[in-house]
C-alpha cells in the first residue's frame, strides 16, 4: 500500500505552518482533520476532510 502525505508547507496560512504528516491514507486523513482543527481552526466537516483526501500526495521512495 502507497504511504500518503499531508504537508502544511504547500498551503500557506497565517501560522506559517511546516508540519508534515505521513503515513496510510486513513491515518493520515484523520491526522490531518485533526491538525486543521486544533491548529488552524477550521471546522471538522465531512466536506473538510473530502478537501484534505484530495490533496493528499503519494509518499517518495526514499533513495
Amino acid at each position: 500500500m502507497t504511504r500518503k502525505v499531508a504537508d502544511c508547507r504547500k498551503y500557506p496560512s497565517e501560522s506559517h505552518c511546516t508540519l508534515t504528516i505521513s503515513g496510510e491514507e486513513d491515518e493520515v486523513l484523520r491526522a490531518a482533520a485533526e491538525h486543521a482543527v486544533s491548529v488552524h481552526e477550521h471546522e471538522d466537516t465531512p466536506e473538510l476532510r473530502e478537501q484534505i483526501r484530495g490533496l493528499l500526495e503519494d509518499e517518495k521512495a526514499a533513495a
